[in-house]
């Protein structure tokens, strides 16, 4: 098979994955209310909180113990507990505002992100700044940036059971840190691991999930808006959306 229809065809699949997760013959149903809150998800119980200096060079199994994500960082940065870290180039452990109200979680980091070191840098996440940017979010002041493993899996790949299951903990370290009012998932893999569930994209976008006292909205992946730029509108709604319960619930208030 030529290389470009191959790969045309694998970014197709993928989209579709990414929609409708293993329902892909399953009709589109659009009458989900956009003001419904779905049903609690899963509780996630967050490590205890007691604090303990500790040596901040290398990788330390006491991680659990951080008290901010600097130190988190420097703890967890020379991880190599499953195959994604033995092939990394850098770590990405997240970007932003540490005291955020907004936590934007994607899947995993790609070629730019791990040439770099930093989550959504490139095409991709110049398109996500945008969107921050058309709801008066700022990259640097209003959010922040992490991912549900921290190192890149080959080919973009998603990442695998196994590997989310040793690097979830520490996106569950820096939420406990940051302590954000709201979390936007960007794509499929992102949303169902963090809310534990199987859902398409399709069924989970226009509605909040409450997952341990914070509401969480779903929405597109940029860089499967880059290539299917007809879904930016149904992003948009869902951005809107988010802005509005944000405004309305969160800003201004203890």
């Amino acid at each position: 098979m030529n290389t470009d229809l191959k790969k045309l065809i694998t970014e197709a699949l993928s989209d579709q994955s990414s929609l409708f997760g293993d329902e892909l013959l399953t009709p589109l149903k659009v009458d989900i209310p956009v003001e419904k809150v779905a049903e609690s998800a899963p509780v996630f119980n967050f490590f205890n909180k007691e604090k303990t200096k500790l040596p901040e060079s290398e990788f330390n199994e006491n991680w659990t113990s951080a008290s901010s994500l600097e130190q988190l960082d420097k703890m967890i940065n020379s991880c190599k507990k499953c195959a994604l870290g033995e092939a990394r180039n850098k770590f990405v452990f997240g970007v932003g505002n540490p005291k955020a109200d907004i936590l934007v979680i994607g899947e995993g980091p790609g070629a730019d992100e791990d040439a770099k070191g930093e989550p959504f840098v490139g095409r991709a996440g110049k398109l996500l700044d945008d969107i921050l940017d058309a709801i008066d979010f700022s990259r640097k002041k209003d959010v922040y940036i992490a991912n549900i493993v921290k190192c890149r899996p080959p080919n973009n790949r998603n990442p695998l059971p196994a590997e989310v299951k040793e690097c979830f903990p520490y996106l569950m370290k820096q939420i406990e840190i940051i302590q954000p009012k709201m979390i936007l998932c960007l794509g499929l893999v992102a949303a169902n691991n963090l809310l534990e569930n199987k859902m398409s994209l399709t069924k989970m976008r226009g509605q909040f999930f409450d997952w341990n006292n914070i509401k969480v909205m779903v929405t597109y992946h940029p860089a499967a808006l880059l290539r299917n730029p007809n879904w930016k509108r149904g992003c948009w709604e869902d951005v809107k959306l988010f802005r509005k319960y944000y405004d309305e619930n969160v800003a201004g208030k203890v």
